[in-house]
């Protein structure tokens, strides 16, 4: 037995297709990763701080190399980069630590700033990546790292 699908709806799954493939914004074409193997594997990445969220919001690292990470914060506020496991995020949903010296993966960004940290991670996997300022986190301040 064949299926119909009456033209309005192929039109509409047609043009769905074609906007998970490419996104078209200000005259830049960026490519949506929706798989892990789609992301490219970075020892230097730039993760951007625009209107309390991470632009890109899911890198993909090698293993066991060290990985240069820019923090650039272009908000008028501060906001912080953590990055771990759910024990790290856990400690600081509820800690009261303001800064976090000598930890290449706890940097404060101020605003207007930048900060740049090298971080080896020495197991693959997934990580996240959380502003832990009030609020921020709810707000939609979360990312992920892709380690292979």
């Amino acid at each position: 037995m064949a299926v119909v699908v009456d033209r309005p709806r192929r039109r509409l799954a047609a043009a769905a297709a074609a906007l998970a493939v490419l996104v078209v914004a200000g005259g830049t074409t960026f490519a949506l990763a929706t798989a892990d193997d789609d992301l490219p594997t970075l020892t230097s990445v730039e993760i951007t701080i625009r209107h309390s969220r991470f632009v890109p919001d899911r890198i993909a690292v090698p293993v066991g190399v060290p990985v240069t990470i820019t923090l650039v914060n272009t908000d008028p506020i501060d906001h912080e980069w953590i990055v771990g496991d759910e024990a790290v995020h856990a400690v600081h949903r509820v800690g009261t630590e303001p800064l976090h010296p000598s930890r290449p993966t706890e940097v404060v960004v101020p605003a207007g700033e930048s900060r740049t940290t090298v971080v080896t991670f020495e197991a693959g996997g997934k990580l996240r990546f959380i502003c832990h300022l009030p609020a921020h986190e709810a707000y939609g301040m979360v990312g992920e790292v892709v380690i292979r």
